[in-house]
């Protein structure tokens, strides 16, 4: 029997709850399944680990996680850390430094659940945003001079590399001409932002050459967020910076329903070291310890995580499951339901012990 080594990094807020609900979920599945198991390594790294050390996670961190198949993260921020300091004390020192330059985050309807938009359901979006992960705007690189003086002067340095677009943009291209519609959109901002994206419209040109069955076309950011809203059924598969997919995966979670059903992998292609999964949400300091917080975000990228292990008919087993307490209406608040996240849970862990296939 495979056994699959994780480690569990539930870190703030809701991000401890979710978590358990995901580990509890994925112990059913390998039970269901019979052909594998795992082994999850828990690590209290986060903001109360930071109020008590000052760090994070510890300087060897990474080294630390070298060891395992994957890593389960769930959310990181607190109310009395600065932003910057937890994002980049603990989630992109992981993403940077084990080059998961792939984040990948799926957005569609799913059944049961009710989307802003009028007049679209299942089926009507159904996207996969890739997310270039490890350069352009959150390249890390800037600084400021003259602090609290007048003329104070604060950068921030957006940097592309032909390396870092070329397979981002490889990737994109393979992951749309594997999906049924073969359609890829890439999003820049290359009338305003004349070096760097106009060198991903020049790399997008040079790299569709290879796939010829991929239809593809070119959207400015801005005008991107409208054709989302208004022509939802127009996309598929959607490439963009950093930045650029940071914005409109959050637009697509909420034009889905909510950010507390919106995964994300960030994957490491080339399989060097372990890829990281977690939901999109943030921590939701707001909802932390009401025992409400949506766990299908959790789920899904439990199921992302599961494929990227190799066992996809286990991923597609648990987003079935998903879809049957969605559709038997078992949901949390931030969908119209009145469900709590054991609730959820628990529902989700009777249907995949119920399923027949």
């Amino acid at each position: 029997m495979k056994t699959y080594k994780i480690a569990a990094i539930p870190a703030d807020g809701i991000g401890t709850e979710v978590i358990a609900a995901g580990i509890q979920a994925l112990e059913a599945l390998a039970k269901r399944d019979g052909g594998f198991e795992f082994s999850f390594t828990h690590f209290d790294w986060g903001s109360d680990r930071y109020k008590r050390t000052g760090a994070l996670m510890p300087e060897d961190g990474t080294e630390i996680l070298k060891a395992f198949d994957a890593i389960f993260f769930g959310a990181v921020g607190a109310p009395d850390v600065p932003d910057h300091v937890t994002l980049w004390g603990l989630r992109l020192p992981i993403c940077q430094g084990f080059d998961q330059y792939a984040n990948v985050r799926p957005t569609r309807i799913l059944p049961g659940i009710r989307a802003p938009l009028a007049n679209v359901g299942p089926g009507d979006l159904d996207w996969v945003i890739v997310r270039e992960n490890s350069e352009g705007e959150y390249a890390g690189m800037g600084g400021r001079a003259h602090r609290g003086l007048p003329e104070e002067v604060g950068t921030e340095v957006a940097v592309f590399t032909r390396v870092g677009v070329t397979r981002i943009m490889r990737y994109a291209f393979q992951l749309a001409q594997s999906r049924p519609r073969k359609l890829l959109t890439v999003v820049t901002k290359s009338n305003a932002q004349r070096h760097g994206m106009v060198m991903w419209d020049e790399i997008a040109e040079e790299v569709s050459v290879d796939f010829p069955n991929v239809i593809w076309d070119k959207m400015l950011v801005d005008a991107m967020t409208v054709r989302m809203v208004k022509q939802p059924q127009s996309l598929d598969t959607i490439v963009a910076t950093n930045l650029h997919a940071d914005i409109l995966s959050d637009l697509a979670g909420a034009l889905a329903g909510s950010l507390g059903v919106a995964p994300t992998a960030n994957i490491d292609p080339e399989r060097r070291y372990p890829s990281m999964f977690e939901p999109i949400h943030g921590s939701a300091f707001d909802i932390t310890g009401k025992g409400i917080a949506n766990p299908v975000a959790t789920f899904w990228t439990a199921a992302q995580m599961l494929d990227h292990l190799g066992e996809a008919d286990a991923a597609k087993r648990l987003m079935r499951s998903v879809e049957k307490v969605c559709t038997d209406g078992i949901l949390t608040p931030d969908v119209g339901g009145n469900a709590n996240t054991q609730t959820v849970t628990d529902a989700v862990c009777n249907a995949i012990r119920g399923e027949n296939i």
